[in-house]
């Protein structure tokens, strides 16, 4: 009966320590939360299923621009997060070729529906 106790003791304990990691990863690390604020441009991959959209976000008077790129699977309407980079007010956006879904944001060559990148991770 003691083992019993030790027991759910630990899984609770474990438990709870996965959620509040979780939580931190969510909130300070999870790019896929992020929404964008002001539109800045768009671009269409050369065969037309995916759309990538930059967004210029303010964090305030104490942060600086920040840029987020989204993609979207337009047959799919699958969308997500693929590109978060700080000290940044502006979206180059370049199609590598029209066979593939490589993309080159500022300069970073992304997988538009495998890769994202952070500037946090970098």
């Amino acid at each position: 009966m003691k083992k019993c106790k030790k027991t759910k003791r630990i899984i609770v304990t474990i438990s709870f320590v996965l959620l509040i990691v979780y939580g931190i990863y969510w909130a300070f690390f999870d790019i896929q939360r992020i929404d964008g604020q002001e539109f800045l441009s768009e671009s269409t991959s050369p065969d037309g299923r995916y759309t990538v959209t930059a967004y210029l976000n303010n964090g305030g008077a104490t942060t600086d621009y920040a840029v987020l790129c989204t993609a979207t699977d337009n047959e799919t309407g699958r969308e997500r997060n693929i590109y978060w980079n700080y000290k940044c007010e502006k979206a180059e956006i370049e199609w590598v070729d029209e066979d593939t879904a490589i993309i080159v944001i500022n300069g970073v060559e992304l997988d538009v529906m495998k890769d994202k990148y952070d500037w946090r991770t970098q």
